[in-house]
Order: C-alpha cells, then sequence, then structure tokens
C-alpha cells in the first residue's frame, strides 16, 4: 500500500523562520513544505502573562487572529520568494491564503494574484489556487501553472463547518481535475462532522481522482492519520508538539508516520 504524501505547513512569519522550519521537516521525512506566504505578513507577538485559577501563571500567546499585521510594503515580495527558493531543501507548495478562507493575506485580490504569478515565474513545485478565486483570473493563473510546469492544488476552505459526505463527493466529482490534487478542509463542530470527511475519503478511495481532505477541530484529525486506506494523495502535518494538538485537528508529522507505522499502513 503507498503512503499518501506528506506536506508541512510551515507557520514562521520571517523567511528565516520558514527555513527553519523546512530544514526540520526535511529530517523528519516531510515530502513538501507548505509556504504559506500569508503569514509573512503577520507580527509574532510576545507571550502575555495569564493567571490561572491556581494562581499559577503562564505564558499564552493571543489567537493569531489578533496579531498584529505588517505593512504591505514592508514586505519585498521577489527578494523573499527568492530567498525562500535559496534556502529550502524540498518541494514547495507555495499558497497566499485570504483572509477569507481562514488565511492572513491583508492585501486587495489583485496584489495576492501577482504574488502567485511571481511565485509560478519563480518554478515553485507547486502553487494553491483557491476555487474562490475569479474565474477569468483563476484561468490566466492555471494556464501560467501548466506552462511552466507547476502542479496546482485546487483548494477550498470552509471556516465554518463541513459538508456532509455526499456533499464532499460531489464536490469532489465537480472540481477534481486530471494532474491537479483538489484539497478541501473544513471545520469540525462534532464528531459527525469528521465522520463525514472519512466517509466521504472512502468513497472517493477507489476513484481516479487525486485529493486531500482534512478538517480543524476535535476529530479533524482522522482522516489524516487514515490516509493511506482512504485512498488520499496529499496529507497536510506539522511541526507543533504542544498538548492536545489533536483536539485542533492536526498532526505532527512525526506522530503522523509513526501511526501509519503501527497501524501497518
Amino acid at each position: 500500500m503507498a503512503d499518501p504524501k506528506v506536506c508541512v505547513s510551515l507557520e514562521g512569519t520571517t523567511v528565516k523562520e520558514m527555513a527553519d522550519e523546512a530544514a526540520r521537516a526535511n529530517l523528519a521525512g516531510a515530502d513538501f513544505v507548505e509556504v504559506r506566504f500569508d503569514r509573512l505578513y503577520l507580527k509574532r507577538p510576545e507571550a502575555q502573562p495569564v493567571e490561572g485559577e491556581d494562581g499559577e501563571v503562564k505564558h499564552v500567546m493571543p489567537p493569531e487572529s489578533e496579531w498584529p499585521v505588517r505593512d504591505m510594503e514592508s514586505i519585498d515580495v521577489d527578494t523573499c520568494i527568492q530567498n525562500l527558493k535559496e534556502s529550502i531543501p524540498l518541494p514547495v507548495i507555495f499558497t497566499v491564503r485570504p483572509t477569507e478562507e481562514g488565511g492572513h493575506y491583508p492585501g486587495e485580490a489583485g496584489q495576492r494574484h501577482e504574488i502567485l504569478e511571481k511565485a509560478i515565474a519563480s518554478g515553485v513545485n507547486s502553487v494553491d489556487l483557491e476555487l474562490s478565486i475569479e474565474d477569468g483570473v483563476r484561468t490566466d493563473l492555471l494556464d501560467k501553472a501548466n506552462a511552466a510546469g507547476v502542479s496546482v492544488i485546487s483548494s477550498i476552505h470552509d471556516t465554518t463547518t463541513t459538508p456532509s459526505a455526499e456533499e464532499l463527493v460531489g464536490m469532489v466529482n465537480e472540481h477534481a481535475k486530471e494532474g491537479e490534487v483538489f484539497k478541501f478542509c473544513g471545520t469540525v463542530n462534532d464528531h459527525q462532522d469528521a465522520l463525514q470527511i472519512v466517509e466521504a475519503s472512502y468513497e472517493l478511495k477507489s476513484s481516479k481522482h487525486a485529493f486531500s481532505m482534512m478538517a480543524l477541530g476535535n476529530g479533524g484529525d482522522w482522516a489524516r492519520l487514515h490516509a493511506p486506506v482512504l485512498g488520499q494523495s496529499l496529507v497536510y502535518a506539522t511541526l507543533r508538539s504542544e498538548f492536545k494538538l489533536s483536539n485542533k485537528g492536526l498532526v505532527n508529522i512525526r506522530d503522523l508516520k509513526n501511526a501509519w507505522t503501527l497501524m501497518e499502513y
């Protein structure tokens, strides 16, 4: 049974942090890293002291939605792309996620599309193109990617819920294209939501489509952990290792690979 490819999503907010993470992902056995270029516009704040019920003071990071944002002009896009290309040893999935799909890019859509064009021209391995991109613009980006030999991840990110298994299967059948990977990331509100992704993946396992489906929230990691028997082509993992990481629907890359070995996938 062939294992899916594993992509570690980089969470740094500087080129150097991403390069350091990519080196660790390489050592952990990742096949790809996802450069979340939109994260370069975030400023990582200092952890804030919070007193618990027991009187103990812990330093806690505020949620990323509350992190300050850098000035657009402070990011030299061309230089950052070049430096990332030179410093990352693994194939890159290049992403500039907009805020409406859970990302952090603070600029206009046109500016975001220009960054994607520059990434394609730089020769990245893959580019993530949301299906929400305006049709004409997306077609142009697809044409540029195909001409440059850059593979495409066609993605949908639902930050409120997870559709039913039937809806997910229909979504894949409608949008998955030959030579691309269809990616869906939803939000789990309960375990029934998590089961929808598992059920849909199982139904699609014998299809010709290349897909990657997951969710954020408790149970959202089930489809990642069982991806080899669900026919998934690509699994997104993290380098994080904090307590109760699975409650967020995330899985550490080493834990993921250990689980696959333990379950004899």
